[in-house]
C-alpha cells in the first residue's frame, strides 16, 4: 500500500479525542485516537450514551439503559439488537453494520456481550467489536 492509500484511509476514518478523556502528562494536550481506535472510540461512546443526554443531539445514543434490570430471554435480545442496529446506522456514517450478536455471558451477574460486525464504507474492509452491556455496582464510595 502507498503512502498516499494509507494517508486517504486514516484521513476518511477521522480522528478525535480519546475515550475515555484523559490528558498526556508530557505536553498537557488532549489525548487523541485515529482510524480504527476512533471508531472503536465512537461505537463505544454511542452505545453508552442516553438519548436525551445531549442537549443539542437529543436522537444521539443508544438508550441501552432501559434494558437494565429486565428479564434475560429472547425478546431482550431482539430489542438490544435492534437498538444497537437503530444508533449506529443513526450515529456512525463511517461504517456499515453486517451483524449483530447478542449473547447471554453470565446470567448471575447480569453480563451481556453485544458482538458487532461491519464493514468500513471507505476502504470495505471488516472488523468486530465486542461492547461488555452491564451495571457495575459503585463499590469505592
Amino acid at each position: 500500500m502507498d503512502n498516499e492509500s494509507i494517508h486517504s484511509k486514516s484521513t476518511f476514518l477521522g480522528s478525535g479525542w480519546a475515550f475515555p478523556v484523559s490528558f498526556s502528562v508530557a505536553n498537557g494536550q488532549v489525548k487523541v485516537t485515529k482510524s480504527e481506535d476512533n471508531i472503536n472510540d465512537s461505537i463505544d461512546i454511542i452505545l453508552q450514551t442516553i438519548r436525551g443526554e445531549r442537549s443539542l443531539q437529543p436522537d444521539f445514543g443508544s438508550g441501552l439503559q432501559q434494558f437494565f434490570f429486565r428479564k434475560m430471554d429472547e425478546t431482550l435480545k431482539g430489542e438490544i439488537r435492534d437498538a444497537v442496529e437503530v444508533s449506529l446506522l443513526n450515529n456512525e456514517p463511517r461504517i456499515t453494520v453486517k451483524k449483530i450478536d447478542v449473547q447471554f455471558a453470565d446470567l448471575v451477574q447480569g453480563i451481556i456481550n453485544i458482538n458487532i460486525v461491519y464493514v468500513y464504507n471507505k476502504t470495505n474492509t471488516r472488523h468486530n467489536y465486542v461492547f461488555p452491556f452491564h451495571l457495575k455496582e459503585g463499590t469505592n464510595l
